[in-house]
């Protein structure tokens, strides 16, 4: 059986950088969903299904099994057996990702790929709904938060240090209509599990909200 960690949370409060650096020091497998649905888009391209195939990609799905393992560090994902990393970046996979990941028998399909992995191994999740409907029996909950302008100023010196010209203001706004819609929304609301424990990262460092979160795992 293996150990669980369930990271949840509003945008921009640092899940991903967060789970990384946790599955890091305890040597968890980070399950990136994304990688995930890339996959079984290999699985689909390589059945010659189009995107537009809803049909086909449901028929499709029935026989992908995919999994993300660390090797040297590195995240490799594997569809049926077979190592299928260097594909992901492909154009015709990200445009099939994109289309098929609005099917629901796709993410049902996933949500049971991701609960499989979590069965087996030790696993690190971040999301809006990890702790409630993904792995609502994960061994640690944590619902990580911080106040929405440290959000937005957060994203807006992300982007700034890239290059890119953006505005502050828009980015706040951004980011409150993005809370309102994920926790209002009528399938799997973002919400604090009952028996998370509530991080507030507004005035915490990358590395002390690790911590504090290796802190709660055996």
């Amino acid at each position: 059986m293996g150990y669980n960690v369930a990271i949840d949370g509003p945008a921009g409060a640092g899940k991903s950088t967060i789970a990384k650096l946790v599955a890091k020091e305890k040597g968890y497998i980070y399950v990136d969903t994304g990688a995930l649905y890339r996959g079984l888009a290999v699985h689909f391209l390589d059945m010659g299904v189009s995107p537009e195939d809803r049909t086909g990609i449901i028929g499709a799905v029935k026989s992908a099994d995919v999994t993300i393992q660390y090797e040297d560090g590195a995240q490799q994902v594997y569809l049926n057996g077979k190592n299928i990393t260097a594909r992901l970046r492909d154009e015709a996979v990200g445009n099939m990702a994109s289309m098929s990941s609005a099917i629901p028998e796709v993410r049902a399909h996933l949500l049971a790929l991701q609960q499989n992995m979590a069965r087996e191994k030790d696993v690190i999740m971040d999301g809006r709904d990890i702790g409630t409907c993904v792995l609502p029996d994960a061994d640690v909950k944590v619902f990580l938060t911080a106040g929405v302008k440290t959000r937005a100023k957060r994203r807006y010196d992300e982007l700034t240090q890239k290059g890119v010209a953006c505005d502050l203001a828009e980015i706040e706004k951004d980011i409150r209509d993005r809370d309102e819609r994920d926790m209002t929304r009528e399938t799997a609301p973002l919400k604090q599990a009952k028996d998370a424990v509530l991080i507030d990262s507004s005035h915490m460092s990358i590395e002390e909200v690790a911590a504090a979160i290796v802190a709660l795992c055996k």
